[in-house]
This record gives C-alpha cells, structure tokens and sequence, in this order.
C-alpha cells in the first residue's frame, strides 16, 4: 500500500515509539505524585515542554498538554469566551451588565474550530466568518474592517487541512497586537512543515498536536501567551496551569517532544520537492484543478505535503474506493468528515462548485514518501481515472 493520507495522520516514527516505551512499562509514575516515580515522570513531560517551546521560540510554562488539536481549539476559543465575563461593561441607564461578545473566523476552518464558533453563536456570541478567494486566501482589508470594540478572539487556520493554503500569520497577528485583540491559530496541519516564531507571529494562542507530525495520537498542546486570559473548561486536578486537568499521558508527551526533535528542514524541502513532482504529473490529466495555492519550491504559502485535486466528471468517493483497491490510500473531502455527502465546505468557499467539489481528492505525503510512492500514484490515478470517466453518468 502506498499511504498518501498524513494529513490525516501519520506513521509513527519508530524512534518517537521506542522513547515512549520506558514510560509505559517501567517509568510509569504519574507525574503529580511527590515519590521519585512521579519526579522522574514530572522532568521527562516537562523535557518534551521544553522541546515542543523552542520549536516555535515560546517558553516551556506557556506550553499546556492536551489530548489534541481539536481539545486545543476548544480550550482556546471556550476559554477566550468563558474569560470574557470578566470584560463587562455597566450598562447606563439599565444598570444591567453585558459582555464583549464578537468573535472572528474564516469560512475553511477545522471542525474543531467552526464547531466551536456554532456552539457558541446559539449561547448568544457573535461570529464573523471572513470570506477566502479562490487560493483560500483570506482579505486583510476585510479583516481589520470587521474588528470591533466587542471582539474578544480572531481564530484563522495557519495551514488548511484540506487544501494546504498558508495564512500570511505574522501580517494577521500584527493587525491583531495593534487593535489589541487575541488571536488564536490552528496550527495542528502547519506545526513543523512551515517556521514559526510566536513572538514575531503576534500569536496569543495556537493550537498543535503530535500524530501529524510522526507522533502518537491523543496527545496535542496549546500555546498560551504569558498574560492571556483564559477560563477552563473542564474541571478536576490542577494540572497544566489549572487550565486542563487530567492525569497527564506521560508516555504520549514524550513521543510528542521526540517527533519535533526528528522533524527537520530537509523533510520539508524533500515533501515539498515530492508535492511539485506529484501536482506537475497530476497536472497532465485532461479536465483537473489544483485547488489552493502553488508555487513551485514554496512551502510557505502552500504545506509542503498537500495536493489537492479535483477530477471533473468523476465522484470522489468512487475514486477514493478504486485507488485503494489499486493500492494508494487518500482521502476525499476533509477527513474528520470523509463520511458525509455534503460536498467540503472549504472547497465551496473558495468558489468551486458542487460537483467539482464532489470530484476531489486529498493526496498528502510524510516523511516516509518515497520517489517510488509519488510514480505508482500518478500510475494509478491515471488508470482510476480513465476507467472511472468511461463509465460515469456526469460524462453523459
């Protein structure tokens, strides 16, 4: 099988496994425990902290641990918005109090964060959407224009799951320092295959996580510039700054740390010369489009391991079974909702429509991509794809 769905996750790297396993079978200790079990646990999560904090030029104690992205968005934006009672405004004539209840996010989200945003429109929030061109872009000038006294968060994704465009974050962040406003990214797809530095980037919050990087599942973490507000949202221990409690998962923060560790600037450079090779072959086939933003070499407009591309006159999930009989696992649409019909909201937005949208297929790459893996995909998509159009009812 050739395994071109790591956007969705990734293989573990067996050197990320094996500095797991002490933690499992003989340092087992949970890490607030006062013993010498629970200090040997306690320095080895605090280590994968440190690691994880130099990454992105942050220090170790604005580093939480969670159990991954879609936890981190939440504690993110719930927390921004829990936090913002403490804003009220004495109403003048009513004596009644109100609070700064404006939110600002994109139309391509992760569920994690357009979810959230939903949930918190019905409790009376208020959301602004901002809207993409047809790279997945978002508009600056729209931006700064829907900034208000009442906004409390700006939450734009860095890197987009699904078609690998790349927010300029630093512009974004710049605007948001100026007009004093917090500012959250997802982070989860970008995290190590785009450079970022928190303090240049203007980033309050950013979420991340370890399985799309070559770690375990379950484990992610969330940046939280030293003085931003933030409430909890689920109640316990103390761990993690009281902000998420919870028994840490010691063996999984350790696999975190050692997958960043292994994450280098030559598995870009390799991913993004493999991406090139792979969107110029896809490219030949007649009645196809490259959805999001591509620059031959650049991986920081486009993630380095995403290929996007829409099949005119073919269903996406037809092909998606096809190709893995033939061998090449994708995914089509996002993955977190790969079961649904509805076309991806992400793709819609960027102004495709509904049976295009239909026809695409996610092909993302890891650090385990091989050359090899690239030439039997473009083999056997172009088989898929011919025996697929001759038989297809939208060629009629």
């Amino acid at each position: 099988m050739v395994y071109m769905d790591n956007a969705a996750t990734t293989q573990v790297d067996k050197k990320a496994a094996e500095a797991m396993l002490p933690y499992l079978t003989e340092a087992y200790g949970n890490p607030s425990s006062m013993h010498s079990a629970g200090e040997k646990a306690r320095i080895a999560v605090n280590a994968a902290r440190k690691i994880i904090a130099e990454r992105i030029n942050a220090f170790p104690d604005e580093i939480i641990f969670t159990s991954g992205g879609t936890e981190s968005d939440n504690i993110a934006i719930l927390g921004t918005a829990y936090a913002s009672t403490e804003n009220r405004q004495e109403k003048s004539q009513e004596g009644a109090k109100e609070r700064k209840n404006h939110i600002i996010t994109t139309k391509i989200e992760h569920p994690a964060v357009r979810e959230t945003c939903r949930y918190l429109s019905r409790r009376g929030f208020k959301i602004t959407y901002l809207d993409v061109d047809a790279h997945g872009f978002i508009d600056i000038e729209q931006l700064k224009r829907s900034i208000t006294e009442e906004t409390i968060l700006v939450s734009i994704i860095h890197g987009n799951n699904e078609i690998g465009t790349v927010q300029d974050i630093e512009k974004i962040g710049k605007i948001c320092r100026d007009r004093k406003v917090r500012f959250h990214t997802d982070a989860v797809q970008s995290f190590c295959k785009v450079p970022i530095d928190v303090k240049e980037m203007n980033i309050s919050l950013m979420s991340i996580c370890a399985h799309k990087i070559h770690g375990p599942k379950g484990i992610g973490a969330l940046y939280i510039k030293k003085g931003t507000p933030l409430e909890r949202i689920n109640f316990g221990g103390h761990q993690e700054r009281n902000i998420r409690a919870g028994t840490h998962n010691v063996p999984a923060a350790v696999g975190f740390g050692k997958a960043v560790e292994l994450f280098t600037d030559a598995d870009l450079e390799m991913m993004a010369q493999y991406r090139d090779m792979l969107i110029e072959e896809l490219a030949k086939i007649p009645n196809t489009r490259l959805n999001g933003f591509w620059q031959k070499g650049d991986y920081e407009k486009r993630l380095c391991n995403n290929v996007n591309i829409s099949f005119e006159l073919i269903e996406g999930e037809s092909m998606l079974m096809q190709l893995d009989n033939e061998g090449i696992e994708v995914s089509t649409g996002s993955a977190c909702s790969s079961a649904s019909l509805e076309p991806s909201h992400v793709l819609l937005a960027i102004g495709l429509a509904h049976e295009i949208a239909h026809g695409s297929i996610r092909f993302t790459l890891g650090r385990f991509t091989t050359k090899e893996d690239i030439k039997k995909t473009v083999e056997k998509v172009n088989i898929v794809v011919d025996k697929l159009r001759k038989i297809s009812a939208l060629s009629k």
